[in-house]
This record gives C-alpha cells, structure tokens and sequence, in this order.
C-alpha cells in the first residue's frame, strides 16, 4: 500500500462518511475499484470501506496510479485555498477597500463564485472580512488616540460616518464610551439555576455580553470595570428564559441576539461554531479551515476558550483531531453532557 503512513486512515474515512468539505485540500481518497481519488465531499456514492486508501495530497494518489474525479475535481482545492489566502493578503494590505470584482480578479476567478468560495473557507464574504480587520483597528486606535475622528480614520475609514456605519455596531459602544473602557453602558445580569449548575446571564442593550457557568455580579465587575452592572428584573426575564432552554435543549436552535467582539479570525471560529448544524462536531483543525487560516489549529483552540457565551456559541462542539473532546471552560463534564443531549456520544 503506497499511502501515507502518517495519515490517520481511520479519521480520513469518517470524514469521508460525513462528506466534511472543512476538510477538502488536507488529503484524498481513492477507490480501488474504479481508480479515481476524491476530496473528502465527494458527492458521488460511497464505496465499501475496504475498497478505499487515503493519500496526503493528488500527487501522491497519482503516482500510485489513481486519477482524478471528474466530478469533485480535487486538483481544484489546492488552487482555491491559494486563492483564499492570496485574497486574505491583499485585503489585509490594502489601504482602500478591494472591491469583490477587482479581488476576483486578481485571483483568477469569477465575482460570484469566488464570493462562495471565500465564504465557505472562511466562514464570512470578502466584505466581511474586510470590515471586521478595520473594526479591530479601530477598537486598538479609540484605546490609544485621544482624539475620537482621529482614532477614526487611523483605523482607515474615509469618514466617521463610514465608521458609525459599520464598526460602531459590531463594537456594541460608542466610539467614545469604548475610549473611557466602556463607561456609561449598562449590563444587567441575572443568574438562572439549570440541570448543569447556575448561569450567569447578562447583555447589553443590543444583546447578550456574558453567559457563564458558576460566575456572579463580582466576576461580571471584575470583567467590565467601568460599565453599569445592575440586576436585570423582568427587563431580562425573556432572554434569560431562552438562553436556559439553549442550555436544556441545545439541539433547539435559539436566535439570541448578541453583543460581543473577538479579531476577525475569533468571529469566524464563533460564527463557524455557530453554523456547526446541533448534533456535529468540529475538530480545531476544521475550524481554523474555516476561519481561513487552515495552518492556526493552535489559535482555533484558543478562540473557543475566548468565547464569552457558554452554549449560545456552542464551543462544546468543538473536538481534537483524534476525536478526543479538548478542554472546555466549564468542565468536561459538563461538555459531555451538552454533547449528548444533541446526540454526540
């Protein structure tokens, strides 16, 4: 057998089996019984499991004398993780925003599928993306200028306007409440008694801020210093109410709304465990795939032990490569349980 003896045969097969396209370009499989390799999303029939190895990359199926799908295309992926990356550069150093159609051709694709592509990979658009780099820019800028339009357009937006626009909203303050460390915002909390122990629960005006197993007011204090931290009372009843149920039932979908902030490649883990359907699970590596930045497996790990909202962003399932469950900040425990109530084992 001339596949790799480092790649986890095993693993590669239940990707397979799931179709995980998080993991197209990381290796191929190839069929004995037709001669074809495919990428692990393969649309096509799966065949028997003994009928299938596993290679680190198209080269290596090839010299072992397997050709390509013509239905996947799997020499296609290495050029399209080339594209994403090459995109993420130049929209990283470009002082003016990169339109989606001059960014897709600088690639070599067409707009609106190189629009697809880009989201699947990283889990946001070109747009997206673009915007959360310059909001994380002007946060770092407001906590050093002392001048509010100054920190704006060191940040590099062509007017204030254009920031309120935008970044002011996904900051979750003012720019110049976020100068004073958040002072004037008020943050309600309640603490709610679950199956898995009591919950802080506080948000925002515009949404939820923090929900945390075994935390109370002080810690709440302790993390937002110079905010308003006042009971919630029956202003924060209903949300609670529904982040509870997240908890009992969190194979139930809830559209909570949100107030928090991470750099553009936490919000891509967040949103990608966001969009991780109840009942799945994502490997690190898979998420940082995602995130667009297939190589950030360690900071992945690190984005969900950042994540401010217990279940609501369900870092639970989140897993190592070798399907072991990592850590969680609540305690496994707790993990295994929120697990098994979506049908995880």
């Amino acid at each position: 057998m001339n596949s790799t003896p480092t790649l986890d045969q095993d693993a590669a097969w239940a990707a397979f089996v799931r179709r995980d396209r998080a993991l197209d370009g990381r290796f191929v499989g190839a069929v004995r019984t037709t001669g074809i390799y495919c990428k692990p999303s393969c649309a096509a029939r799966h065949p028997k499991r003994e009928n299938v190895e596993f290679f680190a990359d198209p080269v290596a199926a090839r010299a072992a004398g397997y050709r390509a799908c013509l239905r996947c295309k799997p020499d296609e992926v290495g050029r399209d993780r080339v594209a994403v990356a090459e995109a993420i550069r130049l929209i990283e150093a470009a002082e003016e925003a990169i339109n989606l159609d001059q960014l897709a051709a600088r690639v070599g694709y067409a707009p609106h599928h190189f629009h697809r592509l880009f989201k699947r990979a990283t889990g946001v658009t070109p747009a997206a993306y673009a915007r959360g780099l310059k909001a994380r820019a002007a946060a770092e800028a407001l906590t050093k200028e002392s001048n509010v339009t100054e920190a704006i357009y060191e940040a590099g937006y062509s007017a204030p306007s254009r920031f309120y626009e935008s970044a002011a909203a996904r900051l979750g303050m003012s720019p110049s409440v976020w100068q004073r460390g958040g002072a004037g915002v008020t943050i309600r909390w309640t603490i709610a008694e679950t199956s898995l122990g009591p919950l802080l629960i506080a948000a925002t005006d515009k949404g939820l801020c923090r929900v945390a197993f075994d935390e109370d007011a002080d810690a709440l204090v302790s993390r937002f210093p110079k905010a308003e931290v006042a009971p919630g009372g029956a202003a924060l009843a209903d949300l609670a109410a529904r982040v509870v149920a997240s908890v009992e039932s969190p194979e139930r979908h809830q559209d909570l709304p949100l107030d928090v902030q991470g750099t553009a490649f936490q919000e891509a883990v967040w949103q990608a465990l966001r969009a991780t359907p109840a009942g799945e699970t994502r490997t690190y590596s898979e998420l940082a795939a995602l995130a667009g930045n297939p190589r950030a497996v360690r900071a992945a790990g690190t984005a969900c032990g950042a994540n401010h909202l217990a279940v609501v962003i369900p870092c639970h399932r989140a897993q190592r490569s070798d399907g072991s469950m990592g850590g969680y900040a609540y305690g496994i425990d707790r993990k295994i349980v929120l697990r098994n109530r979506e049908g995880v084992e």
